[in-house]
């Protein structure tokens, strides 16, 4: 087995990890795999593996400037096998050539014990993910699976930036919003210092109520860039004495260019996003 991939399985990612890997680059991006067929660029189509090969050159262009990449998974798993034959490729190519980076399955899952230990064994276990967006819907049993994984992190959904977080997340329930007791019921689950918490960017004052409650640990924020939500604003709120933020962007850095050079376009973009949390942690004293 090549050195560099052995080495990523022997050395288990920490949150000392990521830390000390965000300081080196200077960055806390993590930039979303989230390949369309209908979107890239036409030329790749003609590739063997087309979803593959995108990936590859974007992780190429960006990898010394992101500290994360995050595959939504429903975007492989629509194209059937051969979109998880993609999927699995992309985690293996990224464990192989970059083991600093961590990895995020964003799959959202959850349910009932035993089932959410087999999506536990399936991208920890099979496809060696570093951790795994999961919803809390169904509580304690349905989340607990993920984080009896003690060297893999369990990212719960929290509050998110679509428009429908209203509906529960945001409903009072004894003068207290329901994601809040979300947070507070969460801290009580077995190796619950594994958690890390999916929080919207175009939520950002809320950041003051989150940090109450999870003062100390990671926060996975989508929804900078197209989604309109503000690098600042999320910063201002979210930053911890650990940094504490993983600021997720995806289409407006993977859909920057259409043609041959779209990796220089997309990492062009990270770029921009890189310098401006270069010039955040410089201000934060990092």
């Amino acid at each position: 087995m090549n050195s560099v991939f052995l080495h990523h399985y022997l050395i288990f990612m920490t949150t000392e990890t990521l830390v000390k890997n965000i300081k080196a680059k200077k960055s806390f991006l993590c930039i979303g795999l989230d390949p369309d067929l209908n979107k890239i660029p036409k030329y790749l189509l003609s590739e063997e593996d087309p979803i593959f090969e995108f990936n590859k050159q974007l992780i190429d262009a960006t990898h010394h400037l992101t500290v994360a990449y995050k595959p939504k998974t429903a975007f492989y798993e629509a194209y059937g096998v051969k979109g998880w034959i993609s999927l699995e490729k992309t985690i293996n190519y990224l464990n192989l050539k970059y083991p600093e980076i961590f990895t995020i399955a964003d799959a959202k899952r959850g349910d009932i014990g035993n089932t959410s230990t087999k999506y536990a064994e399936a991208f920890f276990t099979d496809l060696k993910f570093d951790a795994i967006t999961v919803s809390p819907y169904m509580g304690i049993d349905s989340v607990e699976p993920f984080l009896n994984f003690e060297d893999k992190f369990t990212i719960l959904l929290a509050l998110t930036s679509n428009i429908g977080s209203h509906n529960f997340q945001e409903k009072m329930i004894n003068n207290t919003h329901l994601f809040e007791q979300v947070l507070t019921e969460s801290l009580k689950w077995n190796n619950a210092h594994n958690l890390m918490y999916v929080v919207g960017a175009t939520k950002a004052t809320a950041l003051i109520k989150v940090r109450a409650i999870v003062p100390n640990h990671f926060l996975l924020i989508p929804g900078v860039g197209v989604q309109g939500g503000s690098l600042e604003e999320v910063c201002k709120y979210g930053i911890n004495q650990n940094i504490g933020l993983l600021i997720n962007s995806s289409r407006d850095i993977i859909y920057a260019g259409s043609d041959l050079d779209f990796a220089q376009k997309s990492m062009e973009k990270a770029q921009l996003l890189q310098t401006k949390m270069a010039e955040i942690l410089s201000q934060n004293g990092f």
